[in-house]
């Protein structure tokens, strides 16, 4: 790549790109308000970023009810639940404490975001508000808000991100991921147990 095509500073970037329209100014909002609450928690999943000083981190969240829950109008909480206990997000969190989510709604190509800065509780009475099937997350993250605001629909309407007709076909599973990357891997028999695993150890 050569050097004179990168961009390397903000000032040549604005110069490209032009001025912000007013809606991508008017947007955000540094809590929660009403509407923006009530995207929110429609929301199963997010897209939780992160980072810390191993570099970046990009996790999915879901649940079968709201992700979050709102802690106040400018802090929410998002409940850690059973996963591989590699704890990258978790990690990054306890070292550097900036994250960003990107919440999601099925059928809806609009995403809203929130960025902000969060700790990792262990606080019983926190635990207990995400209490399912008789079990507890294994911590909850607490998330202070500084911004809220939406995203335009164009990814995922580029994306096709709703369409009925199911792509997933042809791509690998995870036992031939796995399999890539270790020689003598079993990933037929990783996948044929997969199901039961999960049911287990879903929350």
């Amino acid at each position: 790549m050569k050097a004179d095509h990168v961009i390397s500073d903000v000032a040549a970037l604005a110069a490209h790109y032009g001025a912000p329209g007013k809606a991508s100014l008017i947007k955000v909002a540094p809590k929660l308000t009403p509407l923006y609450r009530k995207w929110i928690m429609a929301s199963r999943l997010c897209v939780v970023s992160t980072v810390g000083p191993e570099g970046t981190d990009g996790s999915p969240r879901g649940d079968d009810g709201p992700v979050v829950q709102e802690g106040d109008d400018e802090t929410l909480l998002l409940p850690d639940w059973r996963g591989n206990n590699r704890m990258d997000t978790l990690r990054n969190i306890v070292a550097d404490g900036r994250i960003s989510l990107m919440f999601f709604v099925a059928g809806s190509n609009n995403v809203i975001r929130v960025n902000g800065t969060a700790v990792v509780s262990l606080d019983p009475d926190l635990l207990a508000r995400f209490e399912q099937k008789g079990r507890q997350p294994r911590s909850v993250v607490v998330i202070a808000i500084a911004e809220v605001y939406s995203q335009c629909a164009r990814a995922l309407m580029r994306a096709r991100t709703w369409a009925s007709d199911d792509e997933s076909a042809d791509l690998p599973t995870v036992g031939d991921l796995l399999a890539e990357q270790e020689a003598g891997f079993d990933g037929t028999e990783y996948d044929a147990g997969w199901a039961a695993r999960a049911k287990k150890t879903m929350w």
